[in-house]
This record gives structure tokens, C-alpha cells and sequence, in this order.
């Protein structure tokens, strides 16, 4: 039985890997000289090192042991090195994935493209217009009261296709259409 006074007990188990970084010359109690070395300076080690091997000819006349101080400063410099809070190698692989990236991005694991150029074909009917009457223009502001003249009626216009009825009031664009036939 637990009783409400008895305190809770709470049991962590961690191992090396949380405990420590992931680290290169560490075993047991002995370590390399300087070490241990973490990914990053075992990199700038190796690739350096031949770097410098395979140009000692080259440097060795001009500058002298320069660049293997240079080499070595490199090394401790990349011991605890961040870039944003991130490893050297995560920072460059988020670089290097960002330049891969496609210009527009992605949309659901696919580079996002634009679709093809398409034209569009529509057309439009005119029915019925010769018999209907434009609308009344308001009268200007001027005080000018000129009637407007109508649309002659013709007894030969066709009949609507609604039948009769009501009829819906012109557009501006079936009126301007209406009085430009009328002109004509």
C-alpha cells in the first residue's frame, strides 16, 4: 500500500551516448594526445594532412612551416565549433540541400512547376436585338433635355426565342451595340 505522505520515486538512466558527444580517441580511460577529436577535426585532419603532403613542394620554399601551423590552429578551432547552433557538417548540409533546392519550391515531395501556357477559345451570340428599344438616357447635368431618338420598329423583326413575356433591361454594351446598328 502507498500512502499520500510517501514520496514518488524517480529512476533516469542515461547512457555514454546522451552523457557525451560522439567523439573519435576515447577508450576507456585513455585518450590520443590532444584528443579526443569529434567528426569535424578528424575531417579537417585527414583531408589537410594530404593536402599538405602532396603540396609541400610548392609551399615549403615560400612559406616555410606556415601552413602547418595554420593546419593544426584549423583543427582546434573546429573542437566546438557552431554555425547557427548547429555542427559544421549539419550547417553544410543544410546549405548544400538549400542549393539543390528548385526554384520554386516543393509541392508534396515534387518540384513545383508552372503548368504549360494554354490559349483559351470561347465565343459569344447576339440574339434579339433588333427589336428592342434602348433605354432612356438620364439627362445631363446641363440642363440640356434633348430627346433621344428610338429604334425604328419594323414589322419584320423576329420574335424573340423566349416568347412573350418580360424582357430582361439591355446591357450598356447590347445598348451601345443597338444604337451603332440603328446608325447604320
Amino acid at each position: 500500500m502507498t500512502s499520500a505522505t510517501e514520496a514518488v520515486r524517480a529512476a533516469r538512466f542515461y547512457t555514454s551516448a546522451r552523457r557525451l558527444p560522439w567523439v573519435i580517441g576515447k577508450f576507456a580511460d585513455w585518450r590520443l594526445p590532444l584528443g579526443p577529436y569529434n567528426g569535424v577535426q578528424v575531417a579537417v585532419m585527414s583531408l589537410g594532412g594530404l593536402l599538405l603532403v602532396k603540396t609541400a613542394s610548392w609551399w615549403w620554399s615560400l612559406l616555410g612551416p606556415v601552413p602547418v601551423v595554420a593546419w593544426v590552429a584549423v583543427i582546434f578551432i573546429c573542437r566546438r565549433q557552431k554555425v547557427a547552433g548547429r555542427t559544421p557538417v549539419g550547417a553544410a548540409l543544410g546549405v548544400a540541400t538549400r542549393i539543390a533546392q528548385p526554384a520554386g519550391g516543393r509541392i508534396g515531395g515534387r518540384a513545383a512547376r508552372d503548368r504549360r501556357p494554354a490559349a483559351l477559345c470561347g465565343g459569344f451570340t447576339l440574339q434579339g436585338l433588333d427589336a428592342v428599344a434602348p433605354p432612356a438616357a438620364p439627362a445631363a447635368d446641363h440642363g440640356s433635355t434633348r430627346p433621344i431618338p428610338a429604334a425604328p420598329a419594323t414589322a419584320s423583326a423576329p420574335a424573340s426565342p423566349a416568347g412573350p413575356g418580360p424582357r430582361r433591361p439591355l446591357s450598356p454594351v447590347q445598348a451601345a451595340l443597338l444604337a451603332t446598328k440603328a446608325d447604320s
